[in-house]
C-alpha cells in the first residue's frame, strides 16, 4: 500500500448516489467529502446515468483519488430495480476505469461487517460506528453518503491489513512474525 492515499467510494443509486472521500496514511483516516447526488429531478434513466458519471469524473478531477470502491447491489426481487442499480453502477465503473483507478467492489455485508463487525447491521448502526472510528459529529441527510464512507472505509481495511498477503498464504502468527520482522518491536 502506498503511504497515502485517497478512496473514492461510492453506494450506487438511481435516486441517490452517496459518495464519500476517504484520505488514509498508514493506520489514520480523514474524511475529505461525504455526501449525496439526488438523481429524482430527472424522470428519464440514462438522464441519471450521465448524471452519475460526469459527477463520478468530477470527483476524480478535483481529489484524485488513487483508488475507488463501489458497493455491490443488493439481490432484491424487483428484477426491474437490480437491472437499474446495475447500469448505475457500471458507469461509475467505467467512470473510474477510465481515469486508471483501480475497481473493488463489496458487498453490503462485507461493508458492514467490516464497520461495525456485524454483517447484518442496519444503517444506523453503521453510520455510529463511523462517527467513533472517523469522529465526525454531523450527521448528512441520507445514509447513501454514509455507506459511501462505509464502503471507502472497508476498502481502507482491506488494503491496509497487516495480515493481507498479496497471495501469500501465512501458516500461522510464527510465520508472518518470520516474515514480516520488519513489523515485530521488540522490547
Amino acid at each position: 500500500m502506498k503511504s497515502s492515499q485517497i478512496i473514492l467510494g461510492i453506494d450506487p443509486g438511481t435516486q441517490l448516489m452517496g459518495y464519500a472521500l476517504l484520505k488514509t496514511d498508514g493506520n489514520n483516516a480523514q474524511v475529505l467529502l461525504m455526501d449525496t447526488l439526488k438523481l429524482t429531478s430527472h424522470k428519464d434513466i440514462y438522464q441519471r446515468l450521465e448524471k452519475i458519471h460526469t459527477k463520478v469524473c468530477e470527483l476524480i478531477k478535483l481529489y484524485q483519488p488513487t483508488t475507488f470502491a463501489i458497493e455491490a447491489p443488493f439481490f432484491g426481487k424487483n428484477i426491474q430495480s437490480m437491472l437499474k442499480l446495475g447500469r448505475a453502477q457500471g458507469v461509475a465503473i467505467a467512470a473510474a476505469m477510465q481515469a486508471g483507478l483501480s475497481v473493488t467492489e463489496y458487498s453490503p455485508k462485507k461493508v458492514k461487517q467490516s464497520i461495525s463487525g456485524n454483517g447484518n447491521a442496519d444503517k444506523e448502526q453503521v453510520w455510529k460506528m463511523l462517527q467513533r472510528i472517523l469522529n465526525i459529529e454531523e450527521k448528512p441527510q441520507y445514509f447513501d453518503a454514509t455507506d459511501a464512507l462505509a464502503v471507502a472505509l472497508c476498502h481502507h481495511y482491506q488494503i491496509s491489513s497487516p495480515l493481507k498477503t498479496n497471495g501469500k498464504g501465512f501458516k500461522g502468527w510464527e510465520d508472518f512474525i518470520i516474515k514480516n520482522e520488519n513489523r515485530v518491536k521488540k522490547k
